[in-house]
């Protein structure tokens, strides 16, 4: 994709997020690797106005927050340019305040594998990493350590991470982890989820390599 494509597929992410209660007004954050560089949101722009020139860019060897663009990165600037530094794999970061994954953060709970599809986040569980403030390096080393064999994590009493190769398998993986999320939540509420056994789910890990969203 190009530049232009990538800052489009942005805009358009946040704005699906925001269909979907996933996120709302100027909550949470999107970005995609370009290059040596990232793309990503702006703070404080909520999803309905924001357009493509808007976009911040900043280049991934920089960690002083430089940034090229009318306006600046969002706050949490320092987690998306962590993960991909330490996630070469990774072409897309998306942070959501989403109900049922923020609620479960809340309680500082990890999702385990109550189905199989916890599978498509790289193993049998989704951890719910420490708490620290948002946009501290404290939180960034937080969210890589959680992110180093996973593609989703909670971030006690905030909100959650997803990652991707490109920013529709990430947006794949957000509803997800919010739909996990609720099943969890629910059928704690009815009861003792039954958690499936972790060699169950390293062999659905092997077999969603090549599931969900693919390349049109």
């Amino acid at each position: 994709m190009s530049e232009t494509e990538k800052r489009r597929a942005i805009v358009d992410g946040a704005l699906e997020l925001e269909r979907l209660g996933l996120n709302q007004g100027s909550a949470g954050n999107l970005s995609t690797r370009d290059g040596d560089a990232i793309l990503l949101t702006p703070s404080g722009v909520p999803a309905r106005e924001l357009a493509p020139e808007m976009i911040a860019c900043m280049a991934l060897a920089d960690a002083s927050g430089g940034y090229t663009g009318p306006l600046p990165p969002s706050s949490e600037w320092r987690f998306h340019l962590d993960v991909y530094r330490a996630r070469p794999d990774v072409g897309a970061v998306v942070h959501m305040h989403s109900t049922y994954a923020t609620t479960l953060a809340t309680l500082r709970r990890e999702i385990p594998a109550v189905h199989y599809m916890i599978a498509a986040f790289g193993g049998p569980t989704v951890p719910c990493v420490g708490y620290a403030s948002y946009g501290t390096a404290e939180l960034s080393q937080l969210v890589v350590a959680g992110l180093r064999d996973r593609d989703g994590v909670l971030l006690a009493n905030h909100g959650a991470i997803v990652t991707g190769p490109d920013m529709r398998k990430a947006l794949w993986r957000a509803v997800e982890l919010e739909a996990l999320a609720r099943v969890y939540y629910l059928g704690a509420l009815a009861g003792a989820p039954i958690v499936l056994p972790d060699d169950e789910i390293w062999r659905t890990v092997e077999r969603f390599k090549k599931y969900g969203p693919r390349e049109r």
